[in-house]
């Protein structure tokens, strides 16, 4: 598999030439100064990949063009935005960069309720709790029946644990749920109260339909332009403020590699997402979805009883990591490919403690889990 690292660019802590000291010879990155629904231009594109190329890498994953929220609920001007979009692609593909990834989530990206979660060894996790996303939703989000979106434990437990929180507390709580892509806008409160409102109707099916309908859009046109697509899994897999995730499990791949059969249309294998929703048999989806993984995003996740969940140690957590990697190098080895992949999140430790960091993206955590990754891959392929 190729090594790649995310780098969100100019400002990110974790400088191009310390990343060419993790081994990694390839980027994965994103134009995060561009407002959402812009066009990307070869211009901007071209920019960036000469920085990159610069320290003898190369730029090998775009992740991620965001989806503009128009397109997701199919209303207003989004056809507008699915040109934009189009145009986009044409513009990656002409500065030579092969891969797009993209995710269909609706209002909010990937969501936590902690940033820090002290691990046994010291080192600090992202973590997803129920009772502090319902905390979150009804008390601070206020959104209308909230309560009726949590188990009636959860939601007794929220009103116990608020209770007993600080204005600093709500605060603190409120910027980690919205916390949102590095170098992007926040989002607020009443802009994230603002932003569902336009979900109000739309529900599962609706939300599958306009993904469809936007594949079938732009697929034509990578398949032109010879850009492969990957649409990450919801993160975490399951509804959370009372909007629908329709990227979960590989029945929701099926549905969405069925109905828009062409070449470009694939997927992001992230073993992080998936792996925390424990009925997802990990390796059984790779050996289904076969070449249609076009990138591969490489972590793990533990849970509890209660389905709350915090990242682990690349090799320890729900996810059989040995068992993924052996799929995903015999799928290789099948197709003659080599495909990109990072190491997903990384804990905060030794050096990096204290230090301003992207959330999950510090250089030390991450280092370790793409030197345990590489050996597991070196010792899988030699005993092929």
């Amino acid at each position: 598999m190729i090594q790649t690292w995310r780098w969100f660019g100019p400002n990110d802590p974790v400088s191009l030439p310390y990343v060419k000291q993790s081994g990694a010879t390839g980027i994965v990155s994103a134009l995060h100064h561009v407002p959402h629904g812009d066009v990307w231009t070869v211009e901007e594109i071209n920019k960036r990949k000469a920085e990159i190329e610069a320290a003898g890498l190369t730029w090998d994953v775009v992740e991620s063009i965001t989806v503009h929220e128009s397109i997701k609920t199919r209303s207003g001007n989004f056809q507008e935005y699915i040109e934009k979009y189009k145009q986009s692609i044409r513009n990656v593909a002409a500065c030579g960069i092969p891969v797009i990834t993209y995710n269909f989530m609706p209002v909010n990206d990937w969501t936590r309720t902690q940033l820090d979660y002290v691990m046994p060894d010291g080192s600090e996790a992202l973590y997803f709790n129920w009772v502090d996303l319902a905390i979150f939703d009804i008390y601070i989000l206020q959104r209308e029946n909230a309560s009726a979106s949590f188990p009636e434990n959860i939601v007794a437990k929220a009103k116990d644990k608020h209770s007993k929180m600080s204005a600093q507390d709500l605060q603190d709580l409120a910027d980690v749920v919205m916390f949102g892509i590095p170098g992007e806008k926040k989002m607020t409160v009443e802009g994230m109260r603002e932003a569902l409102k336009a979900y109000d109707n739309i529900d599962r099916d609706v939300l599958r339909s306009n993904l469809t309908y936007f594949l079938n859009e732009i697929c034509p046109v990578a398949d032109e332009v010879g850009v492969k697509l990957a649409i990450h899994p919801d993160d975490p897999p399951f509804d959370i403020l009372g909007l629908p995730r329709i990227v979960n499990c590989m029945e929701d791949y099926e549905y969405i590699l069925s109905n828009a059969p062409y070449k470009s249309n694939g997927i992001c294998f992230c073993t992080g997402s998936l792996g925390a929703n424990t009925k997802n048999d990990l390796p059984e989806i790779v050996k289904q979805l076969d070449d249609k993984i076009h990138f591969i995003h490489l972590r793990n996740v533990r849970s509890d009883e209660e389905g709350n969940f915090f990242e682990a140690d690349h090799l320890d957590g729900n996810t059989d990591m040995y068992a993924v990697v052996k799929e995903l190098l015999l799928m290789q080895q099948k197709h003659q490919l080599e495909i990109p992949f990072r190491p997903d999140h990384g804990h905060q430790m030794l050096d990096d403690l204290g230090k301003v960091n992207n959330p999950g993206y510090s250089a030390i955590g991450r280092l370790r889990g793409l030197a345990e990754l590489r050996g597991l891959e070196e010792g899988i392929i030699r005993s092929l």
